[in-house]
């Protein structure tokens, strides 16, 4: 356990303590962060409570003793729920502002873990409960350089997989040979392999109305024909086959012909509009030093599509947090889904991806966005031009 990096989170967001709690395996984020293997799967409710500065104290079962492990501090024996809420006193004593695994009315379910009885007992000692919403950030989401160079390594090899794949439907669809949407997502997982990439599903090749459900994904069961004159959106993502990667996630579009239709055209540029639209604001709020939230930068986004018309069909946030998981635990680009007042904190990393999608074709422009010290970047290639294929 980091617990002295902990305690200066905890400091730093101005909070007393940071209490843990589990039962039945509820809450991965805690045994991540405290470093911590349970010795089995806890059937009854354990307590750790991190102070902003002192020793750490904690709250177990007395049939499940050492269930938070070598974790420093004492910990204190319950049987009795009057006697466990007595002990969960005890260790708060002295606390005036805690953070939890909570989110006030579900607003960042990624950190929601704690059942609202849990924080009525909490509260009930006299302590306030806090969201640990940026302590958790600060712990999930944050890069090492290591991180970093894999995520770069990953982009250079998932674009050359991403032109492949194109490459494929360019030469059937002019040679009018057959093509399916699986083939393609086929091809695009053995190159994945072949290139010493892992993914936990996808990728998403979707064609015309297909290319409208933005979680559409073909099977040997469920797939349509790629011809010409067709639209394709290809979304994939996948990171490198060693401990501790981190994804790179992207969405292209093409068109299967030189001549699209202008319908497509316009929505195209709209869209890739809007991606840029959110590019800007984050790098103009790293450059000044701004505290830029995520809820933010889906508002810019999503008014570039509100202004052209199309609002009712961009139909989910901008952006997710990415990390070891393709969706990672940081601030999401949301003021849709979920209103995310997360700081887009140094070090982190998340996708810029928004999508129209109308009855009969979709368009989404995917691109990830690195935030360092003093500046952020978008980590590849950039869609600036509809493929022509």
């Amino acid at each position: 356990m980091q617990l002295e990096k902990i305690q200066q989170e905890i400091r730093n967001q101005n909070l007393d303590g940071w209490l843990f709690f589990d039962h039945h395996l509820r809450d991965p984020l805690a045994y991540r962060v405290l470093g911590l293997t349970p010795p089995a799967a806890p059937t009854r409710r354990w307590y750790y409570l991190i102070p902003a500065t002192g020793e750490p104290r904690g709250l177990e079962h007395r049939i499940e003793r050492g269930m938070t492990g070598n974790l420093p501090g004492e910990k204190i024996p319950y049987s009795s729920w009057t006697e466990q809420t007595a002990a969960l006193a005890r260790i708060l004593h002295g606390m005036k502002r805690v953070a939890m695994q909570y989110s006030p009315m579900c607003a960042i379910p990624y950190v929601s873990m704690v059942d609202g009885g849990t924080v009525e007992l909490v509260r009930s000692t006299g302590v306030e409960v806090v969201s640990s919403a940026e302590l958790i950030q600060a712990f999930e989401a944050r890069w090492t350089p290591e991180a970093l160079e894999s995520h770069l390594e990953a982009g250079r090899r998932v674009d050359k997989v991403r032109a492949e794949a194109f490459a494929l439907i360019h030469e059937r669809t002019r040679n009018g040979a057959p093509l399916s949407e699986v083939e393609v997502k086929d091809l695009v997982r053995r190159n994945f392999a072949a290139a010493g990439l892992i993914t936990d599903h996808g990728p998403i090749v979707g064609c015309n109305a297909n290319a409208s459900n933005p979680h559409y994904e073909p099977t040997a069961e469920l797939s349509a024909p790629i011809k010409p004159g067709d639209w394709v959106l290809l979304d994939m993502w996948a990171k490198l086959d060693q401990p501790g990667a981190v994804y790179y996630d992207i969405t292209w579009t093409a068109w299967c012909g030189d001549t699209p239709p202008d319908r497509i055209r316009n929505v195209f540029t709209v869209v890739t509009g809007a991606r840029d639209a959110a590019i800007q604001r984050v790098m103009d709020a790293s450059a000044s030093g701004y505290p830029l939230r995520g809820f933010e930068v889906d508002d810019a986004c999503r008014a570039v599509i509100q202004k052209a018309g199309f609002g009712e069909f961009f139909t989910h946030r901008t952006g997710h947090s990415i990390g070891e998981t393709v969706h990672g635990n940081g601030a999401n680009m949301d003021n849709l889904e979920s209103h995310d007042e997360r700081t887009v904190s140094p070090w982190t990393c998340f996708s810029i991806e928004p999508g129209i999608y109308l009855p009969e074709f979709g368009v989404r422009s995917e691109v990830n966005m690195f935030v360092g010290d003093k500046e952020a970047r978008v980590t590849g290639q950039i869609q600036r031009e509809m493929a022509l294929l």
